[in-house]
């Protein structure tokens, strides 16, 4: 990967920058720090019914507002002050998704009482990634028998926006499933 022009890249992942580093430096790479599984349990939650790249290019925003916080000051958000942040165009104005990475941190809060959440979450793929045979991008699913077990398992516990497709997108931008095409060059 020394040259740019040598590196191949999933067919999703469009020429635009921000696109291409996130494929790069994050998108499928296992990771196991709870503040940024929560962080991309709620985004892609963000994404239902918009494209990624929106997503991407209003995370610094998120941060802002929420992801540079503990999930406990998270948690603690007023209605009122959600109300506010919804004003702001740096973010997606849905006082319905804005108020989910609420309820999610008070999820995660209690959950977190019972077990250690980022092995409860890992633990739906047995603490190992699954490696799938990916020759085209589309051919990836959309959701997985685990990824709606997932699903069923959050909602009990009082999580929100994470359907089973939306599961599924999860466990692939934290690594739980490696999904990058078999021709890229970041499929190991």
């Amino acid at each position: 990967m020394a040259q740019h022009q040598s590196l191949h890249r999933c067919g999703w992942c469009s020429d635009d920058p921000l696109y291409q580093h996130y494929h790069d430096q994050e998108w499928g790479k296992p990771t196991h720090e709870a503040a940024l599984l929560f962080e991309m349990l709620c985004l892609e939650g963000q994404q239902a019914g918009l494209s990624w790249i929106t997503v991407l290019k209003k995370r610094a925003a998120y941060r802002q507002y929420f992801f540079q916080h503990p999930i406990a000051d998270i948690a603690t958000l007023s209605d009122a002050t959600l109300a506010q942040y919804c004003q702001d165009s740096a973010l997606i104005r849905h006082i319905g998704k804005l108020t989910a990475i609420r309820d999610n941190a008070k999820a995660w809060l209690q959950l977190s009482q019972q077990h250690d959440v980022v092995q409860w979450l890992w633990n739906f793929v047995e603490g190992e990634t699954i490696q799938n045979t990916v020759p085209d991008y589309k051919q990836a699913p959309a959701q997985t028998e685990i990824s709606q077990r997932m699903s069923k398992a959050l909602k009990k516990n009082g999580f929100k926006f994470v359907g089973p497709t939306t599961c599924y997108a999860f466990m692939q931008a934290v690594g739980m499933v490696n999904d990058h095409e078999d021709h890229c060059s970041f499929k190991d």
